[in-house]
């Protein structure tokens, strides 16, 4: 069972930014900031996300977020091009994972694969 999971990124600032935008409709916010290279997110006062400077970006990394339904999928998408992300999968059922797996996918600004899926069929 996974903790929490860190991503290294290029630039804080700009993350944060990138972030607080594209979590916000999963219900997931920032709650923590450890001086100007690290930031935590999550719910409540569980942080579960971390953003961290690295010297070196490590792209490669893919971050899939559960959710409670589709809307919430195309709303972190629609949000998550909104705040300067890179399309990598629009929102979709992706019947090759299995029947109700619905998915979007998009790229953060050091090119991090996040992902928003919901496995609940639709209605």
């Amino acid at each position: 069972m996974l903790d929490h999971v860190t991503l290294g990124v290029s630039d804080v600032e700009r993350s944060k930014t990138f972030y607080d935008r594209a979590l916000r409709p999963l219900g997931i916010a920032r709650l923590y900031a450890e001086g100007a290279t690290f930031a935590g997110y999550g719910v409540g006062r569980k942080a579960f996300f971390w953003i961290g400077t690295r010297d070196k970006s490590q792209t490669g990394a893919h971050v899939a977020f559960a959710c409670p339904d589709r809307a919430t999928v195309d709303a972190f998408h629609a949000a998550a091009l909104a705040a300067g992300g890179t399309d990598h999968g629009q929102p979709g059922l992706r019947p090759h994972y299995h029947a109700n797996y619905y998915g979007a996918f998009v790229l953060d600004p050091d090119g991090h694969n996040i992902e928003a899926v919901c496995h609940l069929p639709s209605g």
